[in-house]
């Protein structure tokens, strides 16, 4: 229909193995700001941003992986209160200084992916396969 009608859908989820059979483009948020923008391929197995690799580390896809010893992203879920400089830097392993003083500037990344990470040119995460 999508194509047929030439329509664009808002899809709204936490359920990531539903938003990567529907969509083209996934925009992950965090507390209220998108912080990874990317064709849905290239941020399943590319991330850019550490609550993307959580994200995608939780997936039910991954429990077996993940028991059986495969790396993540290990995020508490409970939401802190919103902290300076980037949100998620007292929950992200990657930090560095700039993280708890300066929030981060959208940036654009080859392949075309977006996201608002200090480190996004630096940091190789995990995706899912």
């Amino acid at each position: 229909m999508q194509a047929e009608f030439q329509l664009t859908y808002l899809f709204v989820a936490h359920d990531l193995s539903v938003v990567r059979h529907i969509s083209n483009r996934v925009a992950v948020m965090y507390v209220g700001r998108i912080v990874e923008l990317a064709e849905t391929e290239e941020l399943f197995t590319a991330p850019k941003h550490p609550y993307t690799a959580a994200l995608l580390s939780a997936a039910p896809s991954r429990i077996h992986a993940h028991a059986r010893g495969a790396s993540c992203c290990k995020a508490r879920w409970q939401i802190p209160p919103l902290p300076s400089g980037c949100y998620f830097h007292p929950r992200c392993p990657f930090a560095i200084e700039v993280c708890r003083t300066q929030a981060p500037a959208w940036q654009e990344s080859l392949p075309p992916i977006s996201s608002a990470v200090h480190r996004a040119h630096e940091l190789q995460l995990a995706g899912v396969d």
